[in-house]
C-alpha cells in the first residue's frame, strides 16, 4: 500500500512539473525542425525537445565571427571538430555521448559488437537535467552547453601569448539572427565575450578593447544520411580526406 501511495505521489509531482513547463512555454518562441526547441527571452535560455533517444546525429561547431588576426588564427567561418553523437537517458539526466568510431565491430555477432564497444572509451560531452520528462519526449535546457568555449578561443589566445582570458557569461548571449531550425538540421549561434589581461600586440591590433574580446560561436545539429547512403571508395585524386578505423573482430 505504501509503495502504491509513493508511486501516485511521484506521478502527481511529474504531471505537475510537466504542466508547469507547458504553461510557461506558451510565452516562449518555438522553432520546429530536426528537433523542436523553445527560446525564453526572459531568461535567454534555449530548451530542446528530444523525441528519440540514442539516435545518432552529427554535431559540428565553428566560429561565425572571429578575431581577425592571421597570426592568432581564429578566423570567421573556421570549423572546429565534427563528431557523431547521440542522447541517452541516465537517471534524471540526458547524456550527450560521442561513441568511439575508431574501433568498430562489423559483424552480426551482438556479443562481439558489445565486447569491442566496452573495450574502448567513449566520451560524454555534456549532461542535461531533464526539465520535463515523458515516455515519448524529454525537454532539456541546453543553454550552458551552447555557451561554452568549445572552439578553444581562450586557449588559443594563451598559446599565442596574447594574454590570459576566460569566458564572461555576463557579457555573452544567444544570437537569434543566426539561430534557426530546419527539417534536417538545427543551427544555434551565441555571442561570447572573453575577459582578460591583454599581453600581445596581435590582439591589441584587432580589438577595440583588447581586455574584452567578443566572437560568435556556432553549433550545428545535423541529421545523418539514411540507409540508402553509400560510402565512396577513397581515391587520392578525389581531393577529399580518408576515414580510417580499426576492426578488432576481423583477422
Amino acid at each position: 500500500m505504501r509503495n502504491i501511495l509513493s508511486f501516485i505521489i511521484a506521478l502527481s509531482i511529474c504531471q505537475f512539473s510537466n504542466s508547469q513547463f507547458a504553461e510557461k512555454s506558451k510565452t516562449f518562441k518555438k522553432y520546429e525542425g530536426f528537433y523542436d526547441f523553445y527560446y525564453d527571452a526572459g531568461s535567454d535560455k534555449i530548451y530542446l525537445e528530444i523525441d528519440e533517444l540514442q539516435k545518432p546525429f552529427l554535431y559540428v561547431y565553428s566560429l561565425s565571427s572571429g578575431i581577425g588576426s592571421n597570426d592568432i588564427g581564429l578566423d570567421r567561418g573556421q570549423l572546429g571538430n565534427e563528431q557523431v553523437v547521440y542522447f541517452k537517458k541516465a537517471g534524471n539526466k540526458l547524456l550527450l555521448i560521442q561513441p568511439n568510431l575508431k574501433y568498430r565491430a562489423l559483424t552480426d555477432n551482438d556479443l562481439e559488437k558489445k565486447s569491442v564497444e566496452q573495450a574502448f572509451a567513449k566520451s560524454v560531452l555534456f549532461g542535461f537535467e531533464i526539465v520535463e520528462g515523458a515516455t515519448d519526449k524529454y525537454i532539456i535546457d541546453i543553454s550552458d552547453f551552447l555557451m561554452q568555449d568549445v572552439h578553444g578561443v581562450a586557449k588559443r589566445l594563451e598559446q599565442k601569448k596574447q594574454g590570459t582570458y576566460e569566458l564572461d557569461k555576463t557579457k555573452s548571449a544567444m544570437a537569434l539572427e543566426r539561430t534557426k531550425a530546419f527539417p534536417k538540421n538545427l543551427e544555434f549561434d551565441v555571442t561570447l565575450t572573453f575577459k582578460g589581461d591583454a599581453k600581445g600586440d596581435f590582439i591589441r591590433s584587432v580589438s577595440p578593447n583588447p581586455n574584452l574580446v567578443t566572437v560568435a560561436h556556432h553549433h550545428s545539429f545535423i541529421e545523418l544520411p539514411d540507409e540508402n547512403y553509400k560510402e565512396r571508395v577513397f581515391d587520392p585524386r578525389s581531393g577529399s580526406y580518408p576515414f580510417s578505423y580499426y576492426e578488432p573482430s576481423s583477422p
